[in-house]
């Protein structure tokens, strides 16, 4: 694929620190001694117990500031919503690596970056770790959008052609533009996932090495299970990021789908597939 596609392919994750911050800035330690930044949504709504816990992991060029209508969405369903912050892929990384073509190469080496990915699980385990210290979630949930999407395939158990093996241990999966076999994971690479996993893009959401069909070989890949692909159409790949333009009829399917998933797990069963317009769903 030509690198200025590949530019298109991120760029929502490179708009996404223009966005109004609304979420409780936090910053906590990590493994290395490195501090992980987090915007914290906290439930609308005060429950008995502790709230379930949705981690949430941005693109390339993204940072915690960006994903805010998915922060939003979750927290007013009674989830407390926590988007991480990944310094070291996020716009900083990338403003110091400005060549002749702009951002292109410097984002194609960030997705393929073994430290970065490194430093993302250390981010998600120092962001655990800070939402533990209130209470121990009983339903623990791992989201991600783009570059946010392969970290959380890697948490999930995929095989990779990074050498790359996180904690994992979640209890469910989210990834807004999944990647197909490529550069990161080779064919079939989502076999030994076995827990849930739910996996949105759309119809105008090109990737690494095709249109959006390509995406989709990650839930083909999937075993049998509760796996959702829902594929939204008219929808590209700024707009699942919560670009500063939003698309608010994408947003609402995502977070529609998002919660009637996830809400579902969490209670004991699978639910069933429902019935939104303009949004094409496979199960398995």
């Amino acid at each position: 694929m030509r690198m200025s596609s590949l530019l298109f392919v991120f760029a929502a994750g490179l708009v996404g620190p223009t966005c109004v911050f609304a979420g409780q800035h936090v910053e906590t330690p990590r493994a290395d001694g490195a501090s992980t930044p987090l915007a914290v949504y906290e439930p609308s709504a005060a429950g008995k117990g502790c709230a379930p816990l949705a981690l949430i992991s941005h693109g390339a060029g993204g940072s915690e500031r960006g994903l805010r209508y998915l922060g939003e969405a979750l927290a007013r369903d009674g989830w407390r919503a926590i988007v991480v912050g990944h310094r070291e892929s996020g716009l900083g990384p990338l403003a110091t690596d400005i060549r002749s073509d702009g951002f292109k190469q410097g984002i194609a080496d960030l997705v393929t970056n073994v430290d970065a990915y490194r430093k993302r699980f250390m981010d998600i385990d120092a962001a655990h770790a800070w939402a533990n210290k209130t209470c121990r979630a009983p339903y623990v949930a791992l989201l991600g959008h783009s570059m946010g999407a392969i970290t959380v395939m890697l948490e999930a158990g995929a095989q990779n052609k990074l050498g790359l093996k996180a904690r994992g241990g979640f209890n469910a999966y989210v990834a807004l533009s999944p990647e197909g076999p490529g550069q990161v994971f080779p064919t079939d690479a989502w076999r030994p996932i076995s827990a849930p996993m739910l996996l949105i893009t759309g119809t105008r959401d090109r990737g690494l090495d095709g249109d959006y069909t390509w995406r989709t070989q990650a839930y083909d890949g999937l075993g049998p299970g509760c796996r959702w692909l829902a594929v939204v159409d008219g929808a590209s790949h700024m707009d699942f990021g919560g670009a500063r333009s939003t698309n608010a009829r994408v947003e609402t399917a995502t977070t529609t789908l998002i919660v009637r998933y996830l809400d579902s797990l969490r209670r004991g069963h699978c639910a069933s597939s429902p019935q939104l317009d303009g949004v094409a769903l496979r199960t398995k």
